[in-house]
């Protein structure tokens, strides 16, 4: 079933467009990664999804109602509907007074929020920290409380904001393995955010990549390999990015290479290393270890020269 359906929908901030997608689908019970880069328009579309702000233009259907941003009842959506931040507030409370304060708001009787708190506590492994002190927290048991918080309210939909962004690996498994959980248990719909693609792979059954506010191609995350302009022969060549080499603008192609000098439009983290998506006239991505990255890191829109086997296999 089409859960979020989407047409023509465009958001703008002072003027200028940040997101702008032509037609988007999201279909309900599934677990959905939307990649990109900083900036490319992925928090404006859970913040959308939300239903905490209205697009500029265009449609947002939710269950096959079209949603109209002055409808009375926009109350009751919201709470079918919630956002976890990836920078969570946590009020200098109990853990558990925290799950309890949204369970009070909607009214709900002391036993059953006590029940509910326990389950959810049990649910994200922090069923022992009930009564600590929840700006004590770690990142990661900070994030898994903001999830328990949301899963109190029994979301239909839950929208994840770089859940695993800061926070360490054990806990990176954690909140993975608690998402998987949620949508197998709950059937709850779950979009999250992500500059891992592998995260992405592993963990959803969809993945939409964002660029400058557009999906690329056609929901599809970045290509895998460098894709070099036909030559005199009239070839394409496919090149694994891992063969290719992230060179300084003022330093040599090494031997056996040559330079294509293009423009960062994307990037993202994958395991270990940094993907990066350059435009040269075609797209190109290049896969660069995290220490060599960190040592001279590009940005969004810096010029970068790649260096390209000069005898790559074509076809």
């Amino acid at each position: 079933m089409t859960l979020y359906l989407l047409h023509k929908l465009q958001q703008r901030f002072h003027g200028k467009t940040v997101l702008d997608i032509e037609h988007l689908a999201i279909e309900a019970g599934r677990i959905h990664a939307l990649v990109g880069p900083n900036g490319s328009g992925k928090t404006t579309l859970l913040n959308i999804l939300a239903f905490l702000t209205p697009p500029a233009a265009g449609s947002i259907a939710f269950q096959g109602r079209t949603i109209d941003p002055a409808r009375a009842d926009m109350l009751s959506l919201r709470r079918r509907v919630v956002l976890v931040d990836q920078n969570p507030i946590m009020f200098t409370t109990s853990v558990g007074n925290n799950i309890d304060f949204g369970l009070k708001i909607r009214k709900i009787d002391a036993g059953t929020r006590r029940r509910i708190v326990d389950e959810v506590l049990a649910t994200v492994g922090l069923a022992r920290y009930r009564e600590a002190k929840a700006h004590e927290l770690s990142g990661g048991e900070t994030q898994r409380l903001a999830l328990a918080r949301a899963l109190a309210l029994n979301p239909e939909v839950l929208l994840c904001d770089e859940p695993t962004a800061s926070v360490d690996t054990e806990n990176q498994a954690v909140i993975r393995e608690i998402l998987r959980q949620v949508n197998i248990e709950r059937g709850a719909t779950i979009i999250f955010t992500t500059h891992d693609q592998q995260q992405a792979a592993a963990l959803a059954h969809h993945t939409l990549a964002l660029a400058n506010g557009r999906l690329v191609d056609s929901a599809n995350a970045p290509p895998d390999s460098l894709t070099v302009a036909p030559g005199r022969d009239g070839k394409r060549c496919a090149i694994g990015p891992e063969r290719a080499v992230l060179v300084p603008l003022d330093e040599p192609c090494p031997e056996h290479h040559v330079p294509r000098q293009g423009r960062v439009v994307m990037m993202m983290e994958e395991g270990e290393n940094i993907r990066l998506v350059v435009d040269a006239g075609d797209l190109m991505v290049v896969l660069v270890p995290r220490g060599e990255y960190l040592q001279n890191p590009p940005a969004i829109g810096s010029r970068v020269t790649l260096a390209i086997p000069a005898k790559p296999r074509c076809s």
